[in-house]
């Protein structure tokens, strides 16, 4: 058994990376303060070809030092817009078709396990602050909610974290 060498994955360059189809998902982050959060959020948007990234209030922007130990590049490949209030990206989300959904612990929530993207459909998720989570405004301008199940003493997972677990079920069910 070996481990497969970098230049064997096939994966795409940059410039093919913005040229391809995109899954029709942006992630907007409602003011995160941790740039390693951000760049790890870039990371994974770009491992799974996403349409692009919302930077909202607090959230730093590239270029960062802080956010490149975690993207490694991918601030390059994922496009990413910036609004200084998360309402005004949802606005725009909503009015370029997208179904807006939180992914916060709030009454009437769907458990992820039990959400079904629908392949005709755009999405953009909302992930909010480390503290605080999604914030009210934000949550009230959704379309829905989206819970992820926890079993532990611990009341929430790192944002990084939690946009990687949403992403994975979305993909299994649009890919």
């Amino acid at each position: 058994m070996r481990k497969i060498k970098n230049e064997e994955l096939d994966r795409l360059s940059v410039n093919g990376f913005k040229s391809s189809d995109k899954f029709p998902i942006v992630i907007v982050l409602d003011n995160i303060r941790s740039l390693n959060n951000i760049g790890s959020v870039f990371r994974t948007a770009d491992c799974f070809r996403l349409d692009g990234i919302h930077l909202c209030g607090i959230t730093a922007k590239p270029p960062h030092r802080e956010i490149q130990k975690t993207a490694l590049g991918a601030t390059e490949t994922v496009e990413w817009k910036y609004f200084e209030n998360t309402d005004d990206s949802i606005l725009a989300l909503k009015e370029s078709g997208f179904q807006v959904y939180s992914v916060e612990q709030v009454e009437k929530s769907i458990s992820l396990d039990s959400f079904f993207p629908n392949k005709m459909e755009k999405y953009a998720l909302v992930f909010g602050n480390e503290i605080n989570g999604v914030s009210d405004k934000a949550v009230s301008l959704s379309d829905g909610y989206i819970e992820i199940p926890q079993f532990g003493t611990k009341h929430s997972f790192n944002v990084s974290v939690s946009v990687g677990i949403v992403l994975w079920q979305f993909m299994l069910h649009l890919k």
